[in-house]
């Protein structure tokens, strides 16, 4: 008994002298990282000379949090995890629990009565930034990465353009509505067609390519849309962007415009606010997105749905069982980009503007972030990465109170990418699989199970 004794305070011992040690080396090369970013500062003064302004202390700060981190995580989180785990393993598969069996079911109608909530809790007016910052902004990213999930999830095709789909069906909708009058609902599913149809433009050159080389051709394709948005200024007016993009109607019904007859808010009796046409713009964009889970769920139970997975695991096996690559290939790329054209579509009528700077590439960057810490083929992961991710960083907008930590200079919302940057990494080393490391398969024999993350190819959650 002493001897075992011995040994764990020895273990114990050896544990805090590495958590110390790996602690020290995390704050030095925070250290390294921050000094010329936060440590320093760049102003200048009224006489146009550039000023070096030393914050010290925020450095100190941020060296701090760094080496306390990291010395928790390895004496205390990862032994913590490692015991759970393997408790977790000792224990017999318990039963799902209510709320796990039926979170969709209760994510969709948390949805329906959030914006009644906004409502109820800070008024019409004040509900806006509520319903469009968070609601409508965070849809808008889980349906392009739903569509991005068909293509690069599903399919296994690292697509890194897929912004250009997006930029698409906003430039679509912007300029038929303006040029032909066409309504947002006739131009809906025509920015779907007309992504879908560069999908397969963009599929063609690419049917012979995979991994890193195709990633290379679509980043490429995507700064070619962009540099067409820009330079071809007779149809796009270039960096100056398209303006007075019309607004969508409820179905022809009512129009959501001051001056028309059948205003919403006259109809109704209300007080005029915009925050009406964002309330409807956030069930309409929850509509889309629901269509394209239910869509992403159909095919992947059918024929073409297991085509794409057993193209994701193995294109050589999945020729020699005599499936078509080349239709398998276009298919996932026409339909991931006929979502990305409706989501683009929607964008234009929300922001009733729309420029080339809004389709970079760190836009397609951030939404392939998403389907990869949500779990790649799992809509629920990429669900959930996408209101931590684009919710998160839309909190900050909503921290002043750290200016009276860290000086009236200080803007919490430029942080926000230093700060998305970190989140991936810490999730990419603890769930490599996404949030989800665990799917349903689409084919089961006598009865449904689900498949460990330690069965399934890294990263395919």
């Amino acid at each position: 008994m002493s001897h075992i004794s011995n040994t764990n305070e020895s273990a114990g011992g050896n544990l805090t002298v590495r958590a110390l040690r790996e602690g020290f080396f995390a704050g030095l090369v925070s250290l390294g990282l921050f000094v010329l970013f936060v440590g320093l500062e760049t102003t200048q003064n009224i006489r146009n000379e550039l000023v070096l302004n030393q914050r010290w202390g925020l450095l100190a700060i941020f060296v701090i949090v760094a080496a306390v981190g990291r010395f928790l995580t390895v004496a205390y989180l990862r032994p913590w995890m490692a015991a759970r785990k393997a408790a977790a393993a000792a224990r017999p598969a318990a039963e799902e629990s209510f709320f796990k069996r039926n979170f969709s079911m209760i994510a969709i109608a948390a949805l329906i009565v959030y914006p009644p909530l906004m409502v109820t809790l800070f008024g019409v007016q004040g509900s806006l930034k509520w319903v469009d910052n968070f609601g409508i902004q965070i849809l808008i990213y889980v349906m392009l990465a739903w569509g991005l999930n068909i293509v690069v999830g599903l399919a296994g095709l690292l697509d890194l353009g897929y912004v250009a789909f997006y930029a698409v069906g906003a430039y679509s909708y912007a300029l038929l509505s303006q040029q032909f009058g066409f309504s947002f609902w006739v131009l809906l599913p025509l920015a779907g067609i007309l992504a879908a149809f560069w999908g397969m433009i963009l599929g063609f050159p690419v049917l012979r390519l995979k991994g890193d080389y195709l990633a290379i051709v679509t980043l490429a394709f995507g700064e070619i849309i962009r540099l067409v948005l820009i330079n071809w200024t007779e149809v796009t007016r270039g960096t100056f962007g398209v303006s007075g993009i019309p607004k969508a109607s409820v179905f022809g019904i009512w129009s959501f415009d001051v001056s028309a007859p059948n205003n919403f808010a006259k109809a109704f009796d209300l007080p005029m606010s915009s925050a009406y046409y964002k309330i409807f713009l956030f069930y309409l964009i929850l509509a889309l997105a629901l269509l394209t889970a239910y869509v992403t769920i159909r095919l992947r139970r059918m024929p073409i749905g297991r085509a794409w997975e057993a193209l994701r695991e193995d294109e050589i096996a999945c020729r020699s069982l005599g499936i078509n690559t080349v239709t398998t290939k276009l298919t996932a790329f026409s339909i991931g980009a006929m979502f990305g054209g409706f989501a683009g579509s929607f964008f234009a009528v929300r922001q009733g503007f729309v420029s080339p700077e809004s389709f970079v590439f760190l836009e397609s960057a951030i939404i392939l972030a998403i389907v990869v810490l949500g779990g790649m083929g799992s809509l629920v992961g990429i669900a959930v990465a996408a209101v931590v991710m684009v919710g998160g960083t839309e909190l900050l907008r909503e921290m002043q109170f750290l200016k009276q930590i860290f000086g009236p200079d200080f803007t919490p919302e430029l942080y926000r990418m230093l700060i998305f940057g970190v989140a991936m990494v810490t999730v990419m080393v603890w769930k490599p699989r996404g949030f989800v490391g665990s799917r349903e398969p689409t084919a089961f024999l006598k009865e449904r199970k689900a498949v460990s993350g330690s069965f399934t190819k890294e990263g395919h959650g």
